[in-house]
């Protein structure tokens, strides 16, 4: 049964989930469509695009990949999957990790899980630029929005305004 198979897949990427459902893009991309052959690369980018573009969590690609391959069900497995799992664990582990405060390890860790998270969305970014099969003018774009994005205080919605913009009249 699909919607076994996704809760089981989501579920097991839910325990490495650090920086939330977009840092493990690329190991979904590799479950369901390399692995399992569920999806295309095109559609797994278009999914992720209407998810980044729909107001609310990021964990909506998950909820839109599940509806895709397996419907209302499959939506629903796949969404469960990737929350249920991890809260449970921290719900239950929460007061032991509280009584550790101060400890060197503790510290170690929380400093640690900070460049993992950074390292799986830029992975996670380098995947959907590769499949949306960015050209130059996609990637001198993304450099131009960085750049302005640490020199000035303008709000993100201006670059995603922008890139929409050349999006439409086909310039990126």
């Amino acid at each position: 049964m699909i919607a076994l198979e996704l809760f089981i897949e989501f579920a097991l990427l839910s325990f490495v989930a650090f920086g939330g459902a977009t840092a493990l893009l690329p190991e979904m991309h590799r479950v369901v469509v390399e692995h399992h052959h569920w999806l295309d690369d095109t559609t797994f980018t278009h999914l992720y695009a209407i998810a980044q573009a729909a107001p609310g969590p990021n964990v909506l690609v998950v909820t839109l990949i599940g509806w895709e391959i397996g419907g209302l069900l499959g939506a629903l497995a796949a969404t469960l999957a990737m929350c249920l799992p991890m809260s449970v664990l921290i719900y239950l582990l929460i007061d032991r990790w509280e009584s550790f405060a101060g400890k060197r390890w503790q510290k170690a860790i929380s400093i640690g899980v900070a460049p993992l998270a950074v390292g799986l969305i830029f992975s996670g970014a380098t995947l959907i630029a590769q499949a949306a099969q960015f050209g130059w003018a996609a990637w001198l774009l993304v450099a131009a929005t960085v750049v302005a994005n640490l020199r000035t205080k303008l709000h993100p919605l201006w670059f995603i305004g922008v890139g929409a913009a050349l999006g439409l009249l086909g310039l990126v």
